[in-house]
């Protein structure tokens, strides 16, 4: 079954931000999680302090994500730039 990739508050904001060329490619690089029966196999896992969450790559940009297996959902938490991606998921999604 297909995945549906939804925005937590804050990754629409930061989605907004973003240069038009860089949404494109973005929604374009969605439309692909959203065609595949498992979102895995275009991700990273990550480790640390951010284990359990998944890494997708788009040029320059990097998306974090909760893959909700139980609802068929990609929940994106932090579009940004590699450099600062990581730090400002990690202040997020602090538990």
């Amino acid at each position: 079954m297909a995945y549906q990739v939804k925005f937590e508050e804050k990754a629409k904001a930061d989605f907004a931000k973003l240069d038009n060329s860089v949404k494109i490619k973005i929604l374009k690089y969605l439309k692909k999680i959203e065609e595949r029966d498992d979102p895995r196999t275009l991700g990273e896992e990550l480790a640390e302090n951010l284990a359990g969450y998944w890494r997708y790559r788009v040029g320059d940009f990097r998306l974090i994500a909760e893959i909700q297996d139980d609802v068929f959902v990609v929940l994106m938490l932090v579009i940004d730039k590699r450099a600062t991606v990581y730090k400002i998921a990690a202040k997020r999604l602090a538990k």
